[in-house]
């Protein structure tokens, strides 16, 4: 895997090529864009690990790419770059969803401890999303008695009242426990409830 891949957005030429020319240093591939429907039309901008753009351009600002980035669902963090007068635009941005937003000038060192912070967030939902693929494909092996057990067990309920509810053994209720515990990779009732809860087979 190379570098972690940046696009810069601002309609200032000279402020985008300073801070692709700064974050190179640092080690990202960086992408410069002149507006947010630049960034937004090529078609590298769902692979970028993170977007640093101004709040204040023209054509579309950047609350208005925080809300398309999502109305796209590109898993794209997006920190916002904003002048003094411009941070309640910015704080406006936080709440659409933005990341998380630099004043300038814009300080290196925040700025990609900023960059590093969504890079890793991005990740660990990526793990998560595939984390939790993985145990709905383990799930539909399950036979529909085990997935009758595992329906019961994340309602709550004891293995004691399980058996009484399907009329069998205490003791054949833990085996089936053990083997969709086995099955599903999974080593608590809480990521039981958590995976019922994604799969609508119970409600949070």
């Amino acid at each position: 895997m190379g570098s972690p891949r940046i696009a810069v957005i601002d309609d200032q030429e000279t402020v985008r090529t300073a801070l692709g020319a700064m974050l190179g240093v640092y080690g990202y591939t960086v992408d410069l864009y002149e507006s947010a429907l630049a960034y937004l039309n090529a078609a590298t901008s769902g692979d970028a690990g993170c977007v640093i753009s101004d709040v204040r351009m023209p054509m579309m600002d950047g609350i208005e790419l925080v809300r398309e980035v999502q109305k796209r669902k590109l898993d794209v963090p997006i920190i916002l770059i904003s002048g003094h007068a411009d941070v309640p635009m910015a704080v406006a941005g936080l709440k659409a969803g933005a990341q998380d937003f630099i004043e300038k000038p814009v300080d290196d060192v925040k700025l990609v401890a900023a960059i590093n912070r969504a890079i890793a967030g991005k990740f660990e939902r990526q793990a998560a999303t595939q984390a939790a693929r993985e145990a709905e494909q383990r799930f539909d092996r399950l036979t529909p008695r085990e997935m009758e057990v595992f329906d019961l067990v994340a309602q709550g309920m004891t293995s004691q009242v399980i058996a009484n509810k399907l009329g069998i053994s205490g003791r054949t209720v833990e085996s089936y426990r053990a083997q969709i515990m086995e099955k599903l990779q999974m080593d608590s009732v809480a990521s039981i409830v958590r995976l019922a809860v994604r799969l609508n087979r119970v409600t949070p």
